[in-house]
């Protein structure tokens, strides 16, 4: 969860161990569902819905915010459990979602109370998700707030993006070494100037 503020993105909370789109695909793994499994994962939850969704008390899952940081770790290995204990995979990939996307929500929504920002900017292959964009949609505007997120086609790891950003830079006037344009993949948001916004 990041908010650009004095010429830098600020990151209010992340993830303490996996990201939620990594998450989705180690689960979607475990049962033979292809890379990417969010699509997959989604499908199988709306069709759980065909007959009324369940009662969430029936299929609870680790609820993983600490503060506006997130854990996704505990509620893979708990849906993972469950379907292995004879739950439906229809009804723990509903439940994964509902748990999961309520989480991200939650920290967002206090990420805009506590910033006092008005607009909710979705990314990443997760941001593709049905039930996530409603979701975001529902809690912006009950605060008065709105949800953004790019087409599908730009939501999943791209060049595009990585254009776009050069782009903006060049017409900023900043440039890169082709000696100094190496992968760090210590390199966090909050520690490079937004220059080109």
């Amino acid at each position: 969860m990041i908010a650009r503020a004095n010429g830098r993105y600020r990151v209010l909370g992340e993830t303490l161990d996996i990201g939620i789109g990594n998450m989705l695909d180690k689960f979607a793994r475990v049962h033979g569902i292809p890379f990417p499994g969010g699509p997959e994962i989604e499908r199988l939850a709306d069709a759980c819905l065909r007959d009324g969704p369940p009662s969430l008390d029936e299929v609870q899952l680790p609820y993983g915010v600490h503060g506006m940081d997130i854990a996704f770790s505990g509620i893979l290995t708990s849906a993972v459990q469950r379907v292995r204990e004879d739950s439906p995979l229809q009804v723990i990939c509903w439940s994964l979602q509902e748990h999961a996307f309520a989480t991200c929500v939650e920290v967002a929504e206090r990420a805009l109370a506590h910033t006092g920002k008005t607009e909710l900017l979705l990314g990443g292959g997760v941001a593709c998700n049905g039930r996530l964009r409603e979701m975001a949609q529902r809690m912006c505007i009950e605060r008065g707030a709105s949800a953004h997120w790019p087409d599908k086609a730009y939501c999943v790891d791209n060049g595009t993006m990585i254009a776009e950003l050069g782009r903006r830079m060049h017409q900023c006037g900043i440039s890169t070494r082709i000696e100094d344009s190496a992968i760090n993949p210590s390199l966090r948001t909050d520690y490079t100037s937004v220059a080109w916004a």
